[in-house]
């Protein structure tokens, strides 16, 4: 009795020896992670934008069951390993039977690999296939079972599985062999893709097709003897055409790259672009640059108004063309007049102005600034509601010189828009931003219209499905009913003779739009409000080469309504229809000279600010008004100035802050600021 007790012990202490053995080699030495796979840009629904490959230009694309032909994995389990979700990664009946077979043969006919032990293979390879490695993927193949669902198993294996050349996984042979997603196979196409892993180089469909149609034929022989497929269907299929290789999909290319940049190590990024408008879009854009002459391009730029989704974006209209890699969407260019509708509604804020104030359009010389109309034409006594419709240069440098420069810039910046300045640029070349002297983005402009068609308040364009622009504070850059105003100004601005977009009935408000032309024509701009989306259109030359004579209302206007053309129909409530009650019906006092209090006031940030930080590192300019020069501190730290003389101000990180803004004579104002994260 005692030695039996005493022999249990001993078994037991060296089942628990083993037990702890291997799970010390297990933590120890675990299998290897899964390699780096090509990130993928689709919109919401999955449709492929653009793909890109791995390291040494390989195609890798992720495998997704929800996204794969059932039919497909029914099949793949059948052949390769019937026993796929019974065993635990190793397979005994599949050992004993591949033992007995080769005893009988006197040599080694069949293998004994589970799918798992397949996966392990690929995830680790090992340049001599003999005992020691096949015990090694055994070991891996435990690991796996132990550590991952047999769909998470599956998913692995059918990303890395090879398919000839630079292909990797069945997504990617899907793609390259077929032109589309793995969801929908024919039988000769699953054929296919479970014959080709089988012996990838030598059965390539472009190199060696007649190696191709054999083996996807013994494929289907084999699943019509399983009766998986009927035999009828078998022998028809083998009767397809081998197919040839297919480019992965180049669509959305500029923000594709964008979006992969922006967010490393996320695999699959579903944009908020809509597959249909962007390609269309795409192809309009491409259509126009042809029509405009050699080295021509455009960015294009469409955002549904109450999300501030981008459902289309064009960086350009062909990489074939000059500077067509390029995302031109987010290169700073001349906006020329198409900022002018931002200064009347700070102007109408400010009660400097209504829509039916009278101001001058004469020659008007600013100390050493004095500028003309495009047409080099002055129209005597009219309303902001002409100037602002007929794009007139004085009547809006006179408006921006009553608002004042730095606080226009400073409402941009606090939008969230980032004007270029040159550096040395002193107040007075300050009032050309009126008619385009600050760079900004088509990015910028649709950000600042979508604004506008809401009321006035600005956020963040959207770019992925799991972002929401609610997620981000938003910033009040006019009020709502200056806003209304303004749209509604817009709303009768005159369109080209005999061209109104087609997509408009008297269901549809009308569109409210501006057009811009920078100094030497270098720069055509659109810009246009309506039927539930903002649309900015930019042409011109990727070099900055000017266009002699194409203005925007010329080169621009046109796209921009047949992009409207476009977009999906949108009924807006009878409420929204009606167009927008504008204040001072009768004819009010000419433009009040704008007089500067003596005391310092901070322009931007304005107290109880919330401002968000789209990247660390991020700098803002201070902006204020005094009648001297001011001294600025954060948090009591002196605050730097830039080369042009700009207090320039980087904040460590979200959280709250404190401004204070210090003139000669020592009086100061104060403002609390919150920075905001927008992730987070």
């Amino acid at each position: 009795m005692g030695r039996t007790l005493t022999a249990w012990r001993w078994s037991a202490a060296a089942a628990l020896l083993v037990v702890s053995l291997v799970l010390a080699l297990d933590r120890l030495f675990p299998p290897p992670e899964l390699a780096e796979r090509s990130v993928v840009v689709t919109d919401a629904r999955g449709q492929m934008f653009r793909a890109f490959p791995v390291e040494g230009g390989r195609w890798r694309l992720a495998a997704d069951l929800d996204r794969i032909d059932p039919a497909f994995i029914d099949a793949l389990i059948a052949i390769e390993d019937e026993r796929f979700y019974r065993h635990q990664g190793v397979d005994p009946l599949a050992v004993m039977r591949a033992g007995l077979n080769s005893l009988l043969a006197g040599e080694i006919v069949s293998g004994a690999s589970t799918l798992t032990m397949q996966t392990a293979r690929l995830l680790e390879p090992r340049p001599n296939r003999n005992l020691g490695s096949k015990l090694m993927e055994a070991w891996r193949a435990l690991q796996l079972e132990a550590r991952f669902s047999k769909d998470e198993i599956l998913e692995t294996y059918l990303t890395l599985t090879p398919y000839g050349g630079n292909l990797e996984g069945v997504t990617s042979a899907s793609w390259a062999w077929f032109g589309h997603a793995p969801d929908r196979l024919t039988p000769s196409q699953i054929a296919l893709l479970i014959a080709l892993p089988q012996a990838p180089e030598a059965r390539r469909p472009d190199l060696r097709p007649d190696n191709a149609r054999t083996g996807r034929e013994r494929i289907l022989q084999r699943l019509a003897s399983y009766g998986i497929l009927a035999p009828d269907l078998a022998r028809e299929s083998a009767s397809d055409p081998v197919p040839e290789r297919h480019d992965f999909p180049a669509l959305a290319w500029h923000v594709s790259d964008s979006l992969r940049r922006a967010n490393p190590g996320v695999v699959h990024l579903r944009s908020t672009l809509d597959f249909e408008l962007q390609t269309r879009t795409e192809e309009l854009a491409a259509r126009a640059a042809e029509e405009a002459g050699p080295d021509v391009q455009l960015a294009i730029l469409v955002v549904d108004n109450e999300s501030r989704a981008v459902r289309a974006s064009v960086g350009s209209a062909s990489r074939s063309r000059a500077g067509g890699w390029i995302d031109l969407t987010d290169r700073p260019r001349s906006p020329g007049s198409t900022l002018k509708p931002f200064i009347y509604a700070m102007a109408f804020d400010d009660g400097l102005a209504t829509p039916h104030t009278r101001i001058t359009d004469a020659p008007r010389r600013f100390d050493s600034y004095m500028p003309e109309n495009f047409d080099r034409t002055f129209r005597g006594d009219v309303t902001i509601t002409e100037a602002l419709q007929h794009s007139l240069n004085v009547p809006a440098v006179e408006t921006l010189d009553a608002v004042g420069a730095s606080r226009f810039m400073a409402g941009l910046r606090f939008a969230g828009a980032d004007p270029a300045i040159l550096d040395g640029a002193d107040a007075d070349a300050g009032l050309a931003i009126a008619l385009g002297g600050a760079g900004l983005t088509v990015r910028d402009m649709a950000t600042l219209y979508a604004g506008l068609a809401n009321e006035g308040e600005v956020r963040p364009l959207v770019w992925l499905e799991d972002e929401t622009a609610t997620a981000s504070p938003g910033m009040q850059i006019v009020s709502a009913e200056s806003a209304g105003e303004i749209v509604n100004i817009l709303r009768g601005s005159p369109h080209p003779a005999g061209r109104a977009p087609a997509s408009l009935t008297s269901e549809a408000p009308a569109i409210a739009f501006k057009t811009g032309t920078s100094w030497g024509f270098r720069d055509a701009w659109s810009a246009g409000i309506g039927n539930g989306y903002t649309v900015i259109v930019w042409v011109g030359r990727a070099d900055a080469r000017p266009r002699t004579g194409q203005t925007g209302r010329e080169a621009a206007l046109p796209v921009l309504f047949d992009v409207f053309d476009l977009l999906p129909r949108h009924v807006a409530p009878r409420d929204e229809r009606e167009p927008w009650r504008v204040a001072g019906q009768e004819t009010p006092e000419p433009l009040v000279r704008y007089r500067r209090d003596p005391a310092p006031e901070i322009l931007f940030p304005p107290d109880e600010a919330e401002v968000w930080m789209d990247h660390e590192g991020r700098d803002y300019v201070l902006a204020g008004r005094a009648e001297t020069a001011l001294h600025w501190f954060v948090d009591g730290e002196p605050v730097a100035l830039n080369a042009a003389g700009e207090p320039v101000w980087s904040p460590q990180g979200p959280g709250f802050y404190a401004v204070r803004a210090v003139d000669a004579a020592g009086r100061y104002s104060e403002s609390t600021v919150r920075i905001v994260s927008p992730r987070g």
